[in-house]
């Protein structure tokens, strides 16, 4: 008889705004990489992030034993998404894994098999994907490599992975408790998992429509994961700042245009701080619609 106690469950959690149709291909994609995944069953929870296309019917692929689709009533992006979905599951006992991925494609279906893999062979440390290589525009990866190293720069942490990531049920807890995650992900992973595995990751191509990163975007982000590590940013600048000054002396030189950029950045990791918000992620669950139980 078959010992279904070793059996390891995972929910995948995917945030959707709209983007049914590449939703519909993920699934398709994700039913096939986790077929050959030993001792382990899939399920997964679709935040719908009140889209305003409505959902078609979602047929639930052979190897992914049920879906549950929670509607909020609200829009809040993608994020705060994730931190609603990070909580809502951080109380369900019913499971030992949850794996975050975008629903459009970035995230390579291919390496949840990675993934989970890496996870069953050390069950107790949770896995992120690092982007060894992405697939965007030049200029776009080059912006994206600055933002990645200014981010070492000014809080001595390099984050190199996005959402896509596999959590154990600890450390699910452990973030779901952190105002920081209510605006980012990866920053608030960084700061308050000290132990973690890693699996190379490719970023994939959107199956449907353009890409939604935009510079603007990009540069929300990368203040959001900087506004996690906030007073170290600040005694860096700072740092930096009295540095610039006391070079200014030594060579009679003005540098207050560069002084002034520094306290303005300084101040607006700042001012995307308070994105960050207890009482937003404590209460999130008020904003469900409705749930969408669908089963074969």
């Amino acid at each position: 008889m078959y010992d279904w106690s070793k059996v390891k469950k995972f929910t995948i959690l995917i945030p959707i705004y709209n983007d049914w149709e590449s939703l519909d291909e993920l699934l398709i994609n994700i039913s096939k990489n986790i077929k050959n995944i030993e001792s382990a069953k899939f399920n997964c929870v679709i935040i719908n992030d009140c889209s305003t296309i409505k959902n078609p019917e979602i047929k639930i692929p052979s190897n992914i034993d049920s879906i549950r689709i929670i509607h909020m009533k609200e829009n809040r992006g993608h994020a705060r998404c994730n931190a609603f979905g990070i909580k809502y599951l951080s109380k369900n006992k019913d499971l030992d894994y949850v794996i975050l991925m975008d629903g459009d494609g970035e995230d390579r279906p291919q390496e949840i098999e990675l993934l989970a893999n890496k996870v069953l062979v050390e069950p107790n440390i949770s896995v992120v994907a690092k982007r060894i290589k992405r697939s965007e525009g030049l200029l776009f990866q080059s912006l994206y490599q600055i933002h990645k190293y200014l981010t070492l720069l000014t809080t001595g942490k390099l984050i190199n992975f996005g959402n896509y990531s596999c959590l154990t049920k600890n450390d699910l807890e452990v973030l779901s408790t952190k105002p920081s995650l209510w605006s980012s992900f990866s920053g608030s992973f960084k700061k308050y998992v000290k132990n973690y595995n890693e699996i190379n990751s490719f970023r994939g191509t959107r199956y449907f429509g353009p890409s939604q990163m935009s510079l603007f975007k990009l540069i929300v982000h990368s203040l959001s994961i900087m506004a996690v590590f906030k007073y170290r940013v600040f005694l860096t600048l700072v740092f930096l700042m009295l540095l610039i000054q006391f070079f200014a002396i030594l060579i009679n030189f003005n540098f207050i245009l560069v002084q002034t950029l520094l306290a303005l950045f300084n101040l607006g990791v700042f001012v995307v701080s308070f994105r960050e918000n207890e009482k937003d992620l404590r209460n999130s669950e008020s904003n469900i619609k409705n749930i969408e139980e669908l089963t074969h």
